[in-house]
């Protein structure tokens, strides 16, 4: 991995304080990254997503003390696993073969909620299926989703206003969503 890197500097002495600079922290990168994703494959994707971090950060990099560098690349690697952590929040699915809990009576018409709260943008679609469909306080939904309570809430408001729209473009008509 370490010539791809090299190969991203313009010149030898970059190409040497670079050298240096992994030689130095690679497994403390790694490290860092290990202890906050708990997943080898993981932390390894953290630590490449660091080098190329630092590589885009090269004049800000080069340009500090090296007593300074391993504060600063520690503190790199660790917002890049949670970066991926974040990541991964968000994209938590339910499965497609999924079966919500569904009202006996108007099922065609819950079917129908449920699929529109499933083409919502991924922010707005997986709060309104915990907040809908699974009938979930904000509160319940901000702490199984690490987010504010007051993001929920203002998801849940948008994303009850994205149905609305798409409701009424279809000509459906609604007391409340």
């Amino acid at each position: 991995m370490l010539a791809i890197y090299l190969a991203m500097l313009e010149t030898e002495q970059d190409q040497r304080r670079f050298t240096r600079l992994f030689e130095a922290h690679e497994k403390k990168i790694y490290a860092v990254a290990l202890r906050i994703l708990g997943s080898p494959d993981r932390a390894e994707d953290a630590a490449q997503q660091t080098w190329l971090k630092l590589i885009q950060n090269w004049d800000r990099v080069s340009a500090l003390p090296w007593r300074e560098t391993e504060g600063y690349v520690v503190t790199v690697a660790k917002n890049c696993a949670l970066d991926i952590l974040r990541a991964e929040r968000k994209t938590v699915a339910f499965p497609e073969d999924w079966d919500p809990p569904a009202q006996e009576e108007r099922q065609e018409e819950y079917d129908y909620l449920v699929s529109l709260i499933r083409s919502l943008p991924e922010n707005y679609r997986r709060i309104l299926e915990l907040k809908l469909v699974e009938e979930q306080t904000n509160q319940e939904i901000a702490r199984r989703l690490g987010l504010k309570e007051s993001t929920v809430g203002v998801r849940v408001m948008r994303g009850r206003t994205l149905l609305k729209e798409r409701l009424e473009k279809e000509g459906y008509t609604y007391d409340a969503v």
